[in-house]
């Protein structure tokens, strides 16, 4: 895969999945720009792993329309192009509905639907606004297993990845005609900071075997699978849900 003289936008790409997605597009010759929320020293850190010169870091909450604009905004500003928007940012918060008061309850969904879904569709909006100008693009979005699966400790994280699948087959069929493909990866546990606790002692056993690989996903592999689905040659994939869960959960 080469992506040499294209312009890609992550979303919450100083951790994690994003980080490697961006370290991965830069090996491959891309500028890179990537969001993230409020982790100065995390975000420096990632983009010096980026090699080459040309990239770029957004400090931005998604959950407000506006700094998406604005972090599009400014991606067209430097490079006057946006070829690749992948929308990765998410949370994973817990609220287990026998347990949880409904104060806690109603922020868990706020919060979740805001970043997980909410973002995705402000990103999209207004980078989509610009690949349409520009002539084509590529949208990949970051969803889960849990959106098939059910999520009983996070039932907001696996509504939010649900509706995203939904979101990201409507933009397929309504972008198509102006040459922007939009696909979705679904991992299941992938070892990041997300999942760092949840990971550790039998919980983190049970849950390796969860796959008959006996281990969970590596960042990387999940930046290979969005390379792949924003590549040249991949436009047929176009409205695709990709399974990236080791066969810990297969849907039918």
């Amino acid at each position: 895969m080469n992506f040499k003289n294209k312009v890609v936008l992550i979303t919450g790409g100083s951790r994690g999945i994003g980080k490697a997605t961006a370290k991965a597009f830069a090996e491959q010759g891309a500028a890179v720009a990537f969001t993230y929320s409020s982790n100065d020293k995390a975000a420096q850190e990632t983009l010096s792993l980026l090699p080459g010169s040309s990239h770029l870091t957004i400090k931005a909450d998604i959950r407000f329309a506006q700094e998406s604009k604005t972090a599009v905004s400014l991606v067209i500003e430097k490079y006057n192009q946006l070829d690749i928007l992948v929308n990765n940012a998410g949370v994973y918060i817990p609220h287990p509905i026998a347990e949880t008061g409904f104060d806690e309850w109603d922020e868990a969904w706020e919060q979740t639907m805001a970043v997980n879904l909410f973002g995705p569709a402000h990103m999209t909006y207004f980078a989509a606004k610009e690949m349409i100008r520009l002539g084509g693009g590529r949208i990949v979005n970051v969803s889960s297993r849990g959106a098939f699966r059910g999520e009983p400790d996070h039932p907001a994280y696996g509504a939010s990845k649900a509706a995203l699948n939904s979101f990201s087959q409507s933009m397929a069929r309504a972008l198509g005609k102006y040459h922007i493909y939009v696909s979705v990866v679904a991992p299941g546990y992938v070892e990041s900071e997300m999942t760092t606790e949840l990971l550790k002692g039998q919980a983190g056993i049970d849950i390796r075997q969860q796959s008959p690989l006996n281990r969970v996903a590596q960042p990387e592999e999940i930046a290979h699978a969005i390379l792949m689905l924003a590549s040249e040659g991949s436009e047929f994939m176009t409205g695709a849900v990709l399974d990236m869960n080791g066969a810990s959960y297969l849907r039918t």
